[in-house]
């Protein structure tokens, strides 16, 4: 009985493997990739990783101009709004110079001295800190990056578009408008007797 039941055992396994076997030969191999296939794969992810290290370099060096370009920003134009609050006082010296008659200077010289000392050192300091002052010309063509007409007016002789009265000087930091200087500019219709564009008068 026992000799009968290890018989079927072993011929059960010796089917069983038939039939894997079977199987195993109606499978299609798999084929390994050749050496050109991994060259090329190679080659592709060398490419990505070129490429991302470009990538990350050249933001780096944009970061790095970004910063370097905030930092002379912060330097020229850190002090803007301190400049612009000066402003009034270098405005209230000037009115105070521009009242002061020679009578007034003969009896106050030295508080004169003073009042003149104070706007030279103000304007020192301006200097240092790349402060411009803006002062058109009569005459000089408006400019509207830099001056702010408060008037027109018809003058004779006179350009149309150009300054005529200056009422309040204006001020640059560094590259930047700090101030426009506000003018009176000439209208329209004024200098009808100018006759070329070197302001020659026809009756001068």
């Amino acid at each position: 009985m026992t000799d009968n039941k290890t018989e079927e055992d072993l011929a059960s396994a010796l089917a069983n493997k038939a039939l894997d076997d079977e199987a195993l030969d109606g499978e299609e191999p798999q084929d390994e990739p050749g050496p050109e296939a991994i060259i090329a794969a190679l080659e592709a992810e060398r490419d990505e990783l070129r490429d991302r290290l470009m990538r990350a370099l050249a933001e780096a060096e944009n970061i790095r101009k970004r910063a370097e370009r905030d930092r002379k920003d912060a330097e020229a134009y850190g002090g803007t709004k301190l400049a612009r609050d000066v402003l009034a006082v270098h405005d209230n010296l000037g009115r105070a110079m521009a009242s002061m008659d020679e009578d007034l200077r003969a009896k106050a010289g030295a508080l004169i001295e003073g009042v003149e000392l104070t706007q030279r050192e103000l304007l020192n300091a301006f200097a240092k800190h790349k402060i411009g002052v803006i002062h058109p010309e009569i005459g000089e063509k408006f400019n509207a990056q830099k001056h702010q007409a408060m008037f027109e007016a018809p003058v004779p002789h006179a350009r149309p578009g150009s300054v005529i009265q200056v009422m309040q000087d204006g001020f640059m930091i560094a590259e930047r408008l700090l101030r426009p200087a506000m003018v009176g500019v000439a209208a329209a219709g004024s200098g009808a007797d100018l006759t070329d564009d070197e302001g020659v008068v026809e009756n001068g």
